[in-house]
């Protein structure tokens, strides 16, 4: 028995299957992701199955290629000697507004809901909800649960996610909500299972092409930098992160339409937007021009800086964690971060840093740290599958 863990986005549909015994649910046994979706694009599917990879594209026919992406998973997950039999597929959905504080199995009034959150994550959402319902016609047979990456952060004070707005507007539900919080917990987990300090103050970065900060006390979100949007706190691949509202006032002075400011806010700013060359970290890193490195510069700069203002509402720091595909892979960014936070105690071990490049979970702070330094390479799929697991008895 398993769960199907599946993340479907705007050109790809990334998938996982996690064994199950009761509610204990394992790594996942065979991942892969399906590319080219979009329009004009040519699918081509990828997964490893018991550490062997394959490559294959998807055959030409009728209907649009996610419905053809679709059977291509059926018939792979049909047909793989000793695939183990599916119960249930649990959806990554980024939005679950104030509404869905916990994963539910979906119905047709749960996605009526949830479509009503689109505009407030519109390069996530449509996409995210177009899977579960290609799923429910794909796979009748099984039952079909969304997980939201809003609710770890039910648990925010008002003091928190409320905005200095008239009351009219909070009560339409303008406020801060929160997201990577799939990746969240899964880290969350994973601390508290190899490290009793994990219980106190924690700090956790989730970097990479979407970035953001979560503080953390007794195992619950009690702050982060992401608020009603995904574009809000820190910098991103192509998002601006915070921005003054006064620079929108200006362009809507300007001229500039719903549409200009929304690609400019979600696709034109962050690493690429200041460099110019691309929102790929690792790329930045080999470039070497002024123009990546102050890209770069900055990245780490809106880190440290939303660490010290996170660390302030929890009045210090026990640990601190990077996850992600910037924060497990480049160890310079880590210790760039970790040396601007010295002040606070925080000191890690060149050599264990350098050897953290995102396979396991691995400790590498100091043995003199104050602060406990951690990479915990995420897996939302996982956490995705252990809330199907629950729900489906």
């Amino acid at each position: 028995m398993a769960i199907l863990a599946v993340n479907a986005g705007s050109s790809t549909l990334k998938f996982s299957l996690h064994p199950r015994n009761g509610t204990d649910v394992r790594p996942s046994v065979l991942a892969g992701n399906i590319q080219g979706l979009e329009p004009g694009g040519t699918p081509e599917m990828g997964w490893s199955f018991n550490g062997v990879s394959h490559q294959q594209g998807l055959e030409a026919g009728t209907g649009s290629s996610f419905a053809r992406a679709l059977t291509a998973l059926r018939t792979l997950l049909a047909n793989e000697p000793g695939v183990p039999r599916i119960e249930a597929v649990a959806h990554r959905v980024v939005h679950g507004g104030a509404e869905f504080r916990a994963s539910v199995v979906v119905t047709d009034a749960v996605l009526e809901s949830l479509t009503k959150l689109n505009s407030l994550a519109p390069l996530h959402q449509p996409h995210n909800l177009e899977g579960v319902r290609a799923f429910r016609l794909a796979f009748p047979e099984l039952p079909q649960i969304a997980c939201f990456d809003t609710a770890f952060h039910a648990t925010l004070a008002e003091v928190d996610y409320a905005f200095a707005l008239p009351q009219e507007l909070a009560a339409q539900g303008v406020r801060r909500y929160g997201f990577h919080g799939l990746s969240y917990q899964f880290i969350m987990d994973t601390l508290l299972e190899r490290s009793p300090r994990a219980r106190g103050r924690v700090l956790m970065a989730h970097l990479g092409n979407g970035a953001s900060l979560c503080a953390a006390r007794d195992g619950k979100s009690c702050a982060t930098t992401m608020g009603f949007s995904a574009l809000d706190g820190l910098m991103m691949g192509t998002r601006t992160g915070n921005l003054d509202a006064g620079v929108l006032l200006y362009l809507l002075e300007q001229g500039w339409d719903h549409k200009r400011l929304q690609t400019l806010l979600y696709k034109q700013s962050g690493l690429l937007g200041v460099s110019g060359i691309s929102a790929d970290m690792r790329r930045l890193r080999a470039d070497g021009s002024d123009a990546a490195q102050k890209a770069i510069a900055m990245f780490t700069h809106r880190v440290v800086r939303e660490s010290g203002a996170l660390t302030a509402c929890m009045g210090g720091l026990d640990v601190l964690a990077f996850s992600g595909g910037i924060g497990e892979h480049d160890a310079v960014l880590r210790a760039d971060v970790c040396a601007r936070l010295a002040y606070l105690g925080v000191q890690i071990d060149p050599a264990l840093n350098q050897a953290a490049v995102g396979s396991e979970t691995l400790a590498v702070h100091a043995p003199g740290s104050a602060v406990e330094v951690w990479v915990v390479p995420t897996d939302e799929g996982r956490v995705a599958a252990r809330d199907a697991a629950r729900l489906t008895g």
